[in-house]
């Protein structure tokens, strides 16, 4: 069966409009953070405080909501060993490999809406791999609004590239390519899983992880040291609050509520965000092509997420009872199925 993914619901849509807006400035903020927090420290240093105060504070967050939670009549099911490492898995690509590729290339030179928009090529790669992964369809409309936005990344990648005022190396444009294809793999991991999502617990393991990852690096590096530029703290902070509890936690919230190719397209909106902000703060250059570019990725926004006529919920089957143990035999595997519209 063919169904349709990733288009707004009538119902809630206003809700989902604002989360989506909301979604959009704090994902571009996360580019403006990075260039700020590098400017006074090493990326590896940048990347290990933002995490590790993050996964501080998330870690008995979520054991006091688990634990109340166990206390209710009844309690949600535990994690098991196979969702658990899902997430890991999740956390390392989704986090420490997008992360890193970020910072690495705006350090490069390359500018910060340039490399926002070379991420958002991501919704390419995931509606040509969503039918026979996921089981569903793009339509013919997304897939032009999808190609659209391609043709903007190109043309704000060769204006960038070609720029007087650019000094990044030709292959440093390469690198967000590398970042995005860890936040595809990650999405289609997600996507995988036959539980429901649980946003807090999922953004705890995820932090944890990269928190892990990044204070190894940073070690092993000679990175792992206390800054004491203020401006670099306030980078710190500005991480921590917008792009990763705001951009990061309203992904995979809208995720859940409009599908995959929306929120994926949804990542078009961000470049000219970041390069308005890029522009104002650090002078990078715009010119007409890199207007034209994002002119493109704009229109590309607007024709992958049309609407037409009435649209099935995005997950049209999920398990909505319980996680399966690992130790339940295949045959007697089950689950509870949403009645399709």
């Amino acid at each position: 069966m063919n169904i349709p993914i990733g288009l707004l619901r009538r119902r809630g849509a206003a809700g989902t409009a604002a989360l989506s807006a909301l979604f959009v400035a704090c994902w571009s903020s996360g580019f403006v953070g990075a260039k700020l927090g590098a400017q006074d420290a090493d990326v590896r240093t940048v990347l290990m405080w933002r995490l590790v105060p993050l996964a501080a504070v998330l870690v008995p967050v979520a054991l006091l909501r688990h634990r109340r939670a166990a206390r209710r009549p009844n309690p949600p099911p535990a994690t098991g060993r196979r969702e658990l490492l899902r997430q890991v898995g999740i956390g390392a690509l989704s986090q420490s490999g997008y992360l890193i590729t970020v910072y690495w290339a705006i350090g490069l030179g390359v500018s910060t809406g340039t490399t926002a928009l070379i991420d958002g090529v991501q919704p390419l790669v995931v509606a040509a791999l969503v039918g026979p992964l996921l089981g569903v369809a793009v339509s013919g409309r997304q897939w032009a609004g999808l190609l659209t936005g391609l043709a903007g990344v190109l043309t704000v990648t060769w204006a960038d590239a070609t720029s007087p005022r650019t000094d990044a190396p030709p292959w440093a444009y390469a690198i967000p390519f590398a970042g995005m294809l860890c936040l595809v793999a990650a999405t289609f991991l997600e996507r995988r899983a036959r539980s429901r999502p649980r946003p807090l617990r999922n953004l705890t393991i995820h932090c944890t992880t990269s928190a892990v990852v990044f204070t190894v690096v940073a070690a092993l590096g000679g990175a792992a040291v206390v800054p004491d530029q203020p401006r670099f703290w306030v980078a710190t902070a500005w991480l921590v609050v917008f792009p990763t509890f705001g951009g990061y936690g309203l992904y995979w919230l809208l995720m859940d509520r409009v599908g995959v190719t929306t929120v994926n397209s949804l990542m078009f909106l961000v470049p000219p965000v970041t390069t308005v902000w890029g522009a104002a703060l650090f002078g990078e250059p715009v010119t007409p092509l890199t207007v034209a570019g994002l002119a493109l990725a704009l229109t590309a926004t607007r024709l992958a997420t049309a609407r037409k006529g009435r649209e099935p919920e995005p997950h049209p089957v999920r398990d909505d009872s319980r996680e399966v143990p690992e130790s339940t035999p295949q045959r007697f595997r089950t689950t509870r199925r949403r009645r399709l519209p």
